[in-house]
């Protein structure tokens, strides 16, 4: 049995401590998420620990879950989605809209040990000037790792769409590069 599915044995029987090491590694990836999705840290926090909770709530049918990384960055992306349309009704200064404008978080990634200061500056302008749902798409399949068709099932548009948006970043970024 490997250890990932150990710790969703011993969470699905409620321990605590699995439960705390599960959201220790994953924390930081669905901050990152939420956070690009909403643009503040405080709601992107809580989407996270709402999520968490679902998760705990959930605990009996975690074996079930084929990808549960997809599956957390699905359950993100609702409650996110979720949160901007309770704001929107409350009158809140969020509108539906601004899930359009997906901002690209910054990370620390081990290439960052690798690449110079202004390799990372020109990397991080390219990204940011890629269009906003071509951002999401890309922060999915390239930093998440999530598989295609999660994303398009998640984003609810078509494979080929998620595929656009891939070839289009990874061109647009390579063009960008090459430029400086």
């Amino acid at each position: 049995m490997e250890d990932s599915e150990r710790e969703l044995l011993l969470i699905s029987k409620g321990n605590e401590l699995a439960f705390n090491s599960f959201m220790n590694r994953y924390t930081k990836r669905l901050y990152y998420h939420a956070y690009g999705i909403l643009n503040n840290k405080e709601m992107a926090e809580e989407v996270v620990a709402d999520a968490f909770l679902e998760v705990w709530k959930l605990r009996n049918k975690l074996l079930e879950i084929n990808c549960i990384s997809s599956w957390l960055n699905t359950v993100v992306y609702r409650k996110a989605i979720s949160y901007l349309r309770k704001e929107a009704k409350s009158g809140g200064s969020i509108s539906l809209e601004e899930v359009q404008d997906f901002s690209f978080p910054d990370l620390h990634t081990p290439m960052d040990d690798i690449l110079s200061h202004e390799e990372k500056q020109c990397l991080k302008e390219a990204i940011n000037a890629l269009p906003p749902k071509c951002k999401h798409v890309f922060f999915l399949a390239k930093l998440e790792q999530m598989p295609y068709d999660k994303i398009a099932s998640l984003l609810q548009i078509s494979l080929t769409t998620v595929n656009y948006h891939i070839k289009y970043a990874m061109t647009a970024l390579r063009k960008k590069l090459k430029e400086k």
